[in-house]
């Protein structure tokens, strides 16, 4: 396909894309069916029932992807005439570019187009679920810091932190630290690191808890901040368990250091392109 007709076709494909209130990308069918080079409503009908189908095999719901609604046009000399038409997802584009003729330029293009454009959305997603585990992460770290710290200053000392905080983890998981470790093939490195967003909150939550009980409660003996550490752990457990996730049994996720130079390294090659358009 030469290069103008690729550009050209672009150009229009982004022209009739709208946003729902939501911020939701979506094409009008009526729209749809003059990009991809349908003369007939009809015919075109038959692809997007084609698209239905392939949109229930693939376990979506149909409703969440074709939207039926009703816009007025105008038929000449001032009149209106209210005709119906169908927002579409992108997925829902891509279904029905799927299920036409792909020896239409129009047709491959948008195989290829809505293709694209799904993937860049699933990175985009992915981005931004990452970049909320690596701030959780964070913040746990300075929960816990802010603990430690805590305790110094109610006890004289915090030497026994860690084992305050293996306390914690073993009234979280029903496991030690170690068996954790063992369980999520873990070696030399922090289990917390390893751990999925929705367990980082939890733990997060349980460890303000006690640092706010400690603070109130004028605790100044590492057994009281121990004990209390435990059963804040183990009411955030039966919370968890009560909306069916069971902590010890949730997978471990890409060590969160990986992910943060993942993340420095694509952020920084967004600064050198920005930089060589300056």
């Amino acid at each position: 396909m030469e290069q103008d007709i690729i550009h050209t076709l672009t150009k229009d494909f982004e022209k009739f894309v709208q946003l729902t209130s939501d911020g939701v990308e979506f094409w009008l069918a009526r729209d749809l069916k003059h990009l991809l080079g349908y003369a007939e409503w009809r015919n075109f009908q038959n692809a997007i029932l084609k698209a239905k189908i392939a949109c229930e095999v693939s376990g979506q719901n149909i409703s969440d992807h074709f939207v039926d609604v009703n816009k007025m046009v105008e038929i000449g000399s001032g009149a209106t005439k209210e005709i119906d038409d169908i927002m579409l997802t992108r997925y829902a584009c891509y279904l029905i570019a799927q299920n036409g003729d792909s020896k239409k330029q129009q047709i491959a293009f948008a195989q290829t187009y809505f293709a694209l454009q799904t993937r860049k959305a699933e990175l985009i997603e992915q981005r931004i679920l990452e970049s909320e585990r690596l701030e959780a992460r964070h913040k746990l770290a300075l929960t816990e810091k802010e603990l430690s710290k805590l305790i110094y200053e109610q006890t004289g000392g915090n030497d026994n932190f860690a084992l305050i905080r293996s306390k914690g983890d073993q009234a979280l998981f029903n496991r030690t630290t170690a068996q954790m470790k063992e369980k999520w093939n873990i070696k030399n490195k922090p289990l917390a690191d390893f751990m999925p967003t929705i367990l980082l909150k939890a733990k997060d939550f349980a460890t303000e808890i006690t640092i706010y009980n400690a603070r109130e409660k004028l605790m100044n003996t590492e057994v009281e901040i121990s004990n209390e550490h435990i059963i804040n752990n183990e009411a955030v457990r039966e919370t968890l368990i009560s909306r069916g996730i069971i902590p010890e049994n949730v997978k471990p996720e890409d060590d969160i250091k990986k992910v943060e130079r993942k993340l420095n390294s694509q952020m920084k090659k967004v600064l050198d392109r920005k930089d060589k358009l300056q």
